[in-house]
């Protein structure tokens, strides 16, 4: 039996014009989901159980387009480029949803979406210590975290970090940082699961839905996005979450690599 953890990972052209393609785009949000799957596994001493069918999770990232018909969905979100596109599901195996807006979204095209909130991503400082992640990176007071669309415009400076760095880079300097600024969401998101301030910069690429849908699904209704890196670190952070990381641990699905009947809620 294999449980395929969908993540957005797409190869990017070459060259612009012309079919060959590279390397993979790696964006290191976009990588989380079989990391934090895993490490939920691991720590769980999960057997996998015998002639299981196959089954797509969704975990992690604004992936909902992705998703297919009867696929299993642990706390995704929708992305907002991509609300008015057709979607190819008319029913999903809903564990858990990044944040209202997209349970909103979903139970509008008639899905059943229990009310359990929250990004995968702010498991990782329940899941790994801070002091682990940071490794042997020096401390630095500020990390600039770009979406990696926004990455290119944004002009070399102290502590700025390329979002497509190999995935444990990225997180170790996130971790050893006092405050973490950028429009990557899940810059924002693994600083506030470490307990780092984090302030999110208004991004020229994305839409605010996302943003909007994480902090509402971890309990902060406002928030104050800075016009630029500089506004970000003298407003400093966010207040951190209201949050219980223990509801979307218990709603994680491993029944589809046990056979077990799915827990009840």
């Amino acid at each position: 039996m294999s449980v395929e953890v969908v993540h957005w990972n797409p190869r990017k052209p070459l060259y612009k014009g012309h079919f060959r393609i590279g390397s993979r785009v790696n964006n290191f949000g976009d990588l989380l989901g079989p990391v934090i799957a895993n490490r939920l596994l691991d720590r769980a001493g999960v057997v996998v159980g015998p002639r299981l069918r196959k089954r797509r999770l969704l975990a992690v990232g604004s992936i909902l387009r992705l998703a297919g018909e009867g696929d299993t969905i642990w706390g995704i979100g929708a992305n907002g480029k991509s609300l008015n596109q057709a979607f190819e599901f008319s029913s999903l195996d809903v564990r858990a949803v990044r944040g209202p807006l997209t349970k909103k979204f979903l139970e509008n095209r008639g899905i059943v979406v229990p009310e359990v909130f929250g990004d995968p991503g702010l498991l990782v400082g329940h899941l790994w210590s801070r002091g682990e992640l940071v490794g042997s990176t020096k401390k630095k007071p500020v990390a600039v975290v770009p979406n990696f669309h926004d990455y290119p415009s944004v002009p070399v400076r102290s502590g700025l970090v390329k979002p497509t760095a190999p995935l444990w880079k990225v997180i170790s300097e996130i971790a050893s940082s006092d405050l973490v600024v950028g429009s990557s969401l899940h810059g924002l998101i693994v600083a506030e699961s470490l307990g780092i301030p984090a302030r999110l910069v208004v991004s020229g690429t994305e839409p605010l839905f996302k943003y909007q849908d994480y902090y509402e699904g971890s309990g902060r209704s406002r928030f104050e996005p800075a016009q630029s890196i500089d506004q970000a670190i003298e407003m400093g952070g966010e207040p951190l979450p209201d949050w219980d990381p223990v509801l979307l641990e218990n709603a994680f699905p491993y029944d589809l690599w046990t056979g077990a009947p799915a827990r009840s809620e």
